[in-house]
């Protein structure tokens, strides 16, 4: 049987092959990948307190999101789940010829 951990991490492939199933969203996330690579990025997360715990998403990368009992796991645990979307983002996008653009705030 899987730890709680490990079966968060496999749950997160899964979700992020789902999410990237369309070009869009795949062109999206492989861009999300291009950009942080090599270097820390800050991506917002909404965590929402359940009656289990905590569920979090990352609304900047569709289908990325995880729960934790309390507000320090699943904040570690989306950390786990944005990296393995990344990671995913990364390998579909392969050889593509992407750009980065710096938009000011």
């Amino acid at each position: 049987m899987l730890a709680g951990a490990e079966v968060l991490d496999v749950n997160a492939k899964l979700r992020v092959r789902r999410a990237m199933k369309t070009r869009r969203r795949c062109e999206l996330a492989a861009y999300a990948a291009t950009a942080c690579y090599g270097r820390a990025m800050k991506y917002p997360v909404a965590l929402i307190r359940t009656d289990e715990g905590y569920s979090v998403s990352c609304p900047g990368l569709p289908g990325c999101w995880s729960q934790g009992a309390t507000e320090e796991e699943a904040l570690a645990n989306i950390q786990s789940a944005i990296r393995d979307y990344i990671e995913v983002a990364r390998e579909l996008a392969g050889e593509q010829n992407l750009r980065e653009v710096e938009v000011p705030a």
